[in-house]
């Protein structure tokens, strides 16, 4: 089957619970049509370049998903119909990757460079 990475945004009024709800309702779409989702980052709310349905804020959440094109087809019309989603995009990628993805790991390295800014100095 074609790996997709998927990623959404939703409203900046909802809560990051809604959110999580959101995409359990979207994973059971795609396991539902034959596919499964292999990895799923919550990225928290951040700010948008641009207003968008006048929202300035908006719940990053990214997917990888294992899955035929229907079973994607189907979560992204469902997306469509919600009106807590603001936006999403889905690619189709060669392989998917098996780390953390560069949001989270720059947002890893900041809260450890936050935490001990002189760890491994020697006085």
């Amino acid at each position: 089957m074609p790996f997709y990475e998927t990623v959404f945004i939703a409203r900046q009024d909802i809560s990051a619970q809604q959110v999580e709800a959101l995409a359990d309702q979207f994973a059971e779409i795609v396991s539902q049509n034959g596919g499964e989702v292999k990895k799923r980052e919550y990225w928290g709310l951040r700010n948008l370049a641009y207003r968008i349905k006048k929202n300035r804020k908006g719940h990053y959440v990214l997917f990888n998903i294992d899955a035929p094109p229907a079973a994607v087809a189907e979560m992204e019309r469902n997306m469509r119909i919600n009106e807590d989603i603001l936006r999403y995009q889905s690619v189709r990628v060669d392989e998917l990757d098996e780390g953390p993805s560069p949001i989270m790991a720059a947002k890893g390295r900041r809260e450890r460079e936050a935490t001990s800014p002189y760890e491994g100095v020697e006085v």
